[in-house]
């Protein structure tokens, strides 16, 4: 199909200047209509995923990623820790956990948080790894001390600062008395405070392990939860059901796991829906952009039929005649690819400079929306915009791979 000669003609019909004034016009629009797609496309692709990065790292760095429970508590949690990071390499590390409802009560107000029991220098050594939160206030947690580690947000609204007392009250170890249940609580000093910039900062609050197994009437030294730290929070619903079968086969059943989509599902599930729909609607502007090739081929087409007949009569091939004119309809479709991509990828990588020089601030004041270039998402806006652009121009080259030379010159 794309012979040289083939090649030579329709690149030289591409580059003549059209006789026809509305084929002009249909072919101009069409090629700006690819480069608006693909440059709107990439802009707003690599702002979603810019989103999608930071809410990752800002959520899913400071909650547990994936955590397996034993009822029954972990005989030598350090040896199912060192067979899970053997057998799965996504597992970076693991350490023990302790989580509960806790309700915190100030002099002022009242919260409700998910209490996380961690050990700080297992954490601090895993934060190296990973990128989960880490504060140099973790430091300040020891056994037996009582100290607490709060959200900014969660601070704000006790009215507290490091130093305060509040009381904590797990939904845990609840003692049931003449007078009705009553919940386990003891009084934690705000150690520190941490800061994600995003709603974790108002539903987590961090003491030491051992006081969490405290609080929730537990015994302090047993370890009944991992948590494990992965290098990539997404692949968790991939390795969750593997767990069970490997740490203890005998005993899977006693084995439960959980994962970050059991809290924040909802809200990475949404950025993805909305990600996918704004990719769907800017792909119409390419489609509709392939049609306007599709007409103006087709007149095209019309306008050199003669010049088709005589090319024929001289020996070009049914299938050269069809190279010719997808030659032809090619070069608009690449000439649109490659404005809209390099516009497109120039606005990305400068796109916060240029909203600040124009005045515009889209999240407020000082604040800068997340850009993240993909190559694997430029190379599929690349691929589809070319695929769908070839498939507009087989149409009008078929149509002129059957004129018939004689039927065409008989009236010459």
């Amino acid at each position: 199909m794309f012979s040289s000669s083939a090649f030579l003609i329709g690149f030289r019909y591409w580059r003549a200047r059209k006789a026809n004034a509305f084929a002009s016009f249909i072919t101009l629009f069409a090629v700006s209509g690819i480069f608006l797609g693909v440059a709107a496309l990439i802009v707003v692709s690599s702002v979603m995923n810019g989103l999608e990065g930071q809410l990752k790292s800002r959520i899913l760095g400071a909650v547990p990623q994936l955590v397996l429970e034993d009822a029954n508590g972990f005989a030598d949690w350090q040896a199912s820790a060192a067979q899970i990071e053997a057998n799965i390499p996504a597992v970076l590390g693991s350490s023990p956990s302790a989580s509960t409802q806790a309700m915190l009560q100030s002099s002022a107000n009242i919260a409700a948080v998910q209490l996380q029991g961690i050990f700080p220098q297992q954490e601090a050594r895993l934060s190296k790894l990973t990128t989960t939160v880490w504060s140099p206030a973790f430091d300040t947690l020891n056994a037996g001390e009582y100290h607490i580690i709060l959200g900014t947000q969660v601070a704000s609204e006790l009215d507290v600062a490091v130093g305060d007392t509040i009381r904590v009250l797990s939904g845990e170890g609840v003692v049931y008395s003449p007078l009705g249940p009553v919940p386990s609580q003891r009084k934690f000093v705000v150690s520190g405070l941490f800061q994600m910039g995003s709603q974790v900062d108002a539903q987590l609050a961090f003491i030491h392990y051992d006081d969490a197994r405290r609080l929730m009437r537990k015994t302090p030294g047993q370890v009944d939860m991992l948590r494990l730290y992965l290098d990539d929070p997404f692949k968790a619903e991939q390795i969750g059901p593997k767990l069970p079968a490997l740490v203890a086969p005998d005993a899977k059943d006693s084995l439960v796991v959980h994962d970050w989509r059991d809290t924040f599902g909802h809200l990475f599930g949404a950025v993805k829906m909305e990600k996918n729909m704004m990719s769907l609607m800017l792909s119409l502007i390419v489609a509709v952009a392939a049609f306007n090739i599709v007409s103006a081929l087709v007149m095209m087409v019309v306008d050199k039929t003669t010049d088709v007949a005589v090319l024929m009569t001289q020996g070009l091939t049914r299938t050269e005649v069809m190279g010719i004119f997808v030659v032809q309809g090619s070069m608009n479709a690449f000439l649109g690819l490659l404005l809209g991509l390099t516009v497109g990828t120039v606005l990305t990588l400068n796109l916060n400079p240029i909203l600040s020089g124009l005045g515009i601030s889209i999240l407020g004041a000082g604040q800068q929306l997340p850009v993240m270039v993909s190559g694997q998402q430029l190379g599929l806006i690349v691929t589809g915009t070319v695929v769908i652009t070839l498939l507009a121009t087989l149409y009008p080259a078929l149509k002129a791979s059957r004129v018939e030379p004689a039927a065409a010159l008989r009236y010459e």
